[in-house]
């Protein structure tokens, strides 16, 4: 599983990141999760508001 947080750095992203890790950690998922910070691959897909998260490809 890919998991990718989208943020900028603001306070909200953070938290979205921690509590992915966290929860990726907890229930043992053997997932990939990376933190996207460029505004262009933000943009790209298709986010407008941030923080997003996408998982397998999929805003959720």
């Amino acid at each position: 599983m890919e998991i990718k947080v989208l943020g900028t750095g603001c306070p909200k992203c953070k938290t979205l990141e921690k509590v992915t890790r966290e929860a990726v950690a907890e229930t043992g998922l053997n997932a990939t999760v990376t933190k996207v910070e460029d505004i262009t691959e933000i943009m790209n897909a298709g986010v407008m508001m941030t923080p997003a998260l996408i998982i397998d490809g999929k805003i959720v």
